[in-house]
């Protein structure tokens, strides 16, 4: 089977940390259409990018027979994606929020737990990181010239039916994204995505996770808010398409 670069189109997911974006790497992964599911960490800058992402997928795992696409999802300021640089290949952008508080907490317990103290077990740090990051992909929303599709993250757990028909339609796959999905060779493992028990599971788990020990500043919350909801505004209007919770 040809496996060079050029045959597969691309699919980006736009996020940041703790929005569920382990499990819709998962769930898109799953596809047969679609190889990847895990955060490779490079930036797309010019189509030379293109061949090291799939030479980092086959370091790990194996193109499917007839598979069309590689997935690649961003959550860090440090990568970037310039979709007009990577030539002739044919992308498929998605971009994705979730709200701060939730955000916010997941990613204080997350590194909390690490055992050398982290910057990011920082109520102050992790909103930090997470206000630069959304105003990151605000900016790329106005400045992009490729269309992208919007969804809210909280919809892999309140409406996941929906969303992944929708996701299914804006990917125009042969058949629909399912709820249950794959254990891959890099699943749960550091630096490749989640590492908790859940993301094992094989299926959408809608039990909601609530995090009563950790406290985020009354004005740090309030600051967070206020930007995800101008920088969500802004994505949803700059958008070809979106569904949202609203």
């Amino acid at each position: 089977m040809n496996a060079s670069p050029e045959r597969y189109s691309r699919i980006f997911l736009l996020s940041h940390m703790r929005a569920f974006t382990s499990l819709a790497g998962h769930i898109l992964g799953s596809h047969p259409q679609i190889n990847g599911y895990y955060e490779m960490h490079i930036s797309y800058e010019d189509t030379s990018a293109l061949d090291r992402q799939l030479d980092v997928f086959l370091e790990g795992d194996a193109l499917k027979e007839n598979s069309r696409y590689l997935f690649d999802k961003l959550l860090h300021n440090d990568y970037l994606l310039k979709p007009e640089q990577l030539g002739p290949a044919n992308i498929k952008i998605l971009i994705s929020l979730m709200e701060p508080e939730h955000t916010i907490k997941s990613i204080v317990d997350l590194f909390a737990q690490k055992e050398i103290e982290d910057l990011y077990a920082s109520p102050f740090e992790a909103a930090n990181y997470y206000i630069a990051r959304i105003q990151t992909l605000a900016d790329f929303s106005r400045t992009a010239k490729h269309p992208y599709y919007y969804f809210d993250a909280e919809l892999f757990q309140r409406a996941p039916k929906m969303l992944l028909s929708r996701l299914s339609d804006w990917l125009e796959l042969d058949s629909p994204l399912s709820e249950r999905y794959q254990i891959f060779s890099h699943t749960g493992k550091a630096r490749k995505g989640d590492s908790s028990e859940r993301i094992h599971s094989g299926r959408i788990d809608r039990t909601p996770i609530v995090y009563p020990h950790i406290v985020i500043p009354e004005d740090v919350l309030h600051t967070a808010q206020e930007v995800y909801r101008e920088c969500r505004r802004q994505i949803i209007g700059n958008a070809a398409d979106s569904v949202s919770l609203d």
